[in-house]
């Protein structure tokens, strides 16, 4: 039986271009991006397709994002990692566990 948890990417940008053509996908790419460095970084292994998607955006949130970097918009990406002892990490808030 493989072992799977979860672990966070992210990537922050401008609200303001948010609607631009293309931008949410760039930023989509940089937080799987994050996430699968994250991974490597542990010694796990990303499972392809299994990733999924928040843009949060000033004022969306019960949290003030004011202090994200780039202009108050975080695109989240939470992704499946696989590996001995990935049954250990979880996302928890903002961070990795």
């Amino acid at each position: 039986m493989k072992e799977t948890g979860q672990l966070f990417g992210w990537s922050f940008g401008d609200k303001s271009r948010a609607h631009e053509p293309g931008y949410l996908d760039g930023l989509r790419e940089a937080a799987l991006a994050n996430a699968k460095q994250d991974a490597s970084s542990r010694g796990f292994e990303v499972e392809a397709g299994a990733e999924t998607y928040a843009v949060i955006e000033q004022g969306e949130t019960l949290a003030e994002v004011d202090s994200a970097p780039g202009g108050g918009l975080i695109v989240r990406c939470t992704v499946t990692v696989v590996g001995p002892g990935a049954g250990r990490i979880h996302p928890e808030g903002p961070m990795n566990g």
